[in-house]
């Protein structure tokens, strides 16, 4: 019988719910506003920040990390005002941070609240691909896959409450959700994002790279350097959410002569 409710809740929300993605076109369940998200995400990411304070502005890695997230912005707002998407972004007010923790993470909450930990930048090892990671991260908050994993999570774990009535009933609850949902506190490459969602940010951030000025191959060999990382311990496609190592670069190998055409060095 709950199963029957929730398969009712489930197509009444997806016919009022979907967003579109208007860079890749594709749709999801987005059964959360994303104002009311952004709310979230400002009062979360500067609990994060009290909790696990910020390297300061003047600490260079704070200033690459910086560098890197601006231009990446501007790609991001450029793009979208050529598609006359600006109003996409009127509610983001970018941000960017890096917390001294030895994980290999970063993530990018509702509204451009970016995190990038330490321990990521020796994976990174330089500016170019430091964008590419950066770029995807922010392709996830732009494509509102975070939106679309929480709204799952209210779904099946709060039976599809509004945000406001699960904030105030399971305040725990919804931030342990809001969290899972964006990453935080968790290893890059083991987010609760759907191969979908890996796929779209790979190639949305690759663009947004690009028009930034980094060179999009960058991206094979960040993405070999993760896989060597992991000796070979990551679970086969069939039992991950993400696409493996092998199909995720030959992926990004296909779509190279696309994210080229935004290429523009500098």
């Amino acid at each position: 019988m709950k199963k029957k409710i929730l398969l009712s809740i489930v197509a009444l929300t997806t016919a009022f719910a979907c967003h579109k993605n208007e860079v890749t076109g594709s749709n999801g369940l987005n059964l959360i506003p994303e104002g009311e998200l952004i709310t979230m995400s400002v009062s979360e990411y500067d609990k994060f920040l009290a909790q696990n304070p910020p390297l300061p502005a003047s600490d260079e890695r704070t200033q690459l990390v910086r560098r890197c997230g601006v231009r990446i912005q501007k790609s991001v707002d450029e793009y979208f005002a050529s598609q006359k998407l600006g109003d996409e972004l009127k509610n983001f007010q970018w941000t960017f941070n890096v917390v001294d923790q030895n994980q290999v993470n970063a993530w990018c909450m509702p509204g451009g609240k970016v995190v990038v930990y330490t321990g990521l930048l020796p994976v990174t090892g330089d500016e170019q691909s430091l964008a590419v990671v950066m770029g995807h991260e922010i392709a996830h908050a732009i494509a509102r896959h975070g939106n679309q994993r929480m709204s799952q999570g209210l779904l099946v774990q709060l039976g599809g409450a509004v945000l406001s009535v699960a904030l105030s009933q399971k305040p725990q609850m919804t931030q342990q959700i809001f969290q899972q949902a964006y990453g935080v506190s968790t290893t890059l490459g083991t987010l609760s994002y759907s191969r979908k969602h890996e796929s779209e940010a790979d190639k949305m951030g690759l663009i947004f790279a690009a028009m930034a000025g980094y060179n999009p191959e960058a991206a094979i060999a960040f993405w070999q350097r993760m896989a060597d990382k992991k000796g070979g311990q990551a679970p086969p496609e069939l039992l991950s959410t993400h696409p493996s190592d092998a199909k995720r670069i030959k992926d990004l190998q296909k779509f190279m002569p696309e994210a080229k055409k935004y290429y523009k060095p500098r």
